[in-house]
């Protein structure tokens, strides 16, 4: 059995480089490749699941909706989200611990979906990776930029099927908006301005104390590779931990993940080249409950050679802006994006609503029929949220392709995760260097990345 290699200076910290590299810490059995499934070799799929209660829940429901899909293993750090997943898939094993559950279940499973608090994506998902499982992984797709880029890497080098869950990139009037804003319907787009007004910051002080761990947690495992806390009740599990800095990555994200897509997407976009957060001063353990955070990208063929993304979020997100003003008085949708084009703009509401089309102050009928590629307008949740996993059952079975894998998911976290960053230094230009992943201000770079805790 293999172990990792640990910083001997500090011995609670293990050394992420080699974590990285050789995440298959526990595993020395032989494994199937990847390959074979994409040959569509098998009929069906044995999936285990790292994390079960909330969106990893609804995770494994949308996952094991696929006929083609056998439910082999569940692992959770709290009991009794396990149990009710257990309840639904009473043939599967049972685990706390992930590490554990890839070893003993190598050989038994095709692959791995990952719906962890955000600190976790990565150090789960490169293990199984490792042992070339193919992985669904929430978003953001890491905690840290460091992270994506290795987990990109990964699944290049092995070849390997991914995909990062946002689910709505898979919508119809996500891929419709796509097709829009490519088809020039409002020329070069010079600006986007996308907000959420939910709040998944925290602005006040580090809570002191601690209180017992409810009998049905593993405290230890929910850490995981982060630092060593007390635990407080109702401050990290279940729902609150994405306003904290060491587990989560704020309302930025969360929605903006699912906000930016479709116009980073559309716009082919890449790495920004600037990033410059306003919101309050950094205290090290919230995120701040409002920032406005503005990246300039380089121009793609859907731009102008100079192009502004600007993000607002928390309570009365978004700011007042001529660009955000609607024909006839009517009201900003409670979340989406705008695009500023040379020809007019289009309206992005999150979610489950028909772009609008907006020339000279007017709304534009939308001619739906020459976009009859797209599919057809769909506005049944249950029926829209299951494609983007069914996407990614059928790809490793060998009977399609996904269209978030980590190639493209990387790229939109190292953007937002950017944004993040930036926002430990408010009102304050942020230059990035994407071919040598650093920023031009050293100071920011001590953010890119953060030691793992041996557990």
């Amino acid at each position: 059995m293999r172990s990792f290699k640990y910083n001997k200076t500090q011995p609670n910290i293990m050394n992420k480089r080699d974590f990285l590299k050789s995440a298959a810490i526990f595993s020395t059995a032989s494994v199937l490749p990847s390959s074979v499934w994409a040959l569509g070799k098998a009929d069906k799929l044995r999936t285990a699941h790292i994390g079960v209660g909330g969106m990893g829940m609804e995770d494994l429901k949308a996952i094991a909706s696929h006929s083609s899909v056998e439910v082999v293993a569940l692992c959770d750090v709290d009991a009794n989200f396990l149990a009710a997943a257990k309840a639904l898939h009473p043939k599967a094993k049972t685990y706390s611990d992930y590490r554990i559950m890839l070893n003993e279940m190598s050989s038994g499973i095709d692959a791995v979906v990952v719906s962890t608090p955000d600190h976790t994506h990565a150090p789960a998902s490169m293990i199984a990776m490792n042992m070339d499982k193919p992985v669904y992984c929430q978003k953001p797709l890491t905690h840290h930029v460091t992270e994506a880029r290795a987990m990109n890497q990964l699944a290049a080098d092995k070849g390997l099927i991914t995909q990062m869950g946002i689910q709505v990139h898979s919508f119809y009037d996500y891929k419709l908006a796509t097709e829009l804003i490519r088809s020039g319907i409002i020329g070069k787009v010079k600006t986007v301005r996308a907000w959420s007004p939910k709040n998944w910051g925290y602005d006040g002080g580090v809570p002191e104390g601690s209180d017992p761990v409810p009998s049905a947690l593993d405290w230890n495992l929910w850490l995981g590779t982060s630092a060593e806390r007390p635990y407080k009740e109702g401050v990290y599990h279940p729902g609150n931990w994405r306003k904290l800095v060491d587990y989560g990555c704020g309302t930025l994200g969360d929605m903006g993940v699912h906000i930016f897509d479709t116009p980073y997407n559309a716009l082919a976009l890449d790495i920004p080249k600037t990033i410059k957060t306003k919101c309050r001063k950094p205290n090290g353990f919230g995120f701040p409950e409002r920032n406005r955070v503005t990246y300039e990208f380089p121009g793609t063929q859907y731009t102008t050679k100079k192009f502004k993304w600007v993000w607002y979020d928390g309570e009365g997100a978004p700011k007042l802006h001529r660009d955000l003003k609607l024909p006839n008085g009517d009201t900003l949708p409670d979340q989406g994006a705008m695009f500023i084009g040379e020809k007019g703009r289009l309206l992005l509401p999150h979610f489950m609503q028909l772009p609008r089309h907006i020339v000279d102050g007017k709304y534009v009928d939308l001619d739906l029929e020459k976009f009859k590629y797209v599919g057809e307008p769909v506005r049944n949740y249950e029926q829209e949220g299951k494609k983007h996993y069914h996407q990614f059952v059928d790809a490793c079975l060998g009977k399609g392709e996904v269209t978030a894998p980590f190639s493209y998911a990387a790229r939109l976290t190292e953007t937002i995760l950017l944004g993040v960053i930036a926002g430990r230094f408010p009102n304050k230009k942020l230059h990035w260097d994407s071919e040598n992943a650093k920023f031009k201000e050293e100071e920011a770079n001590a953010f890119l990345d953060s030691p793992y805790r041996k557990f």
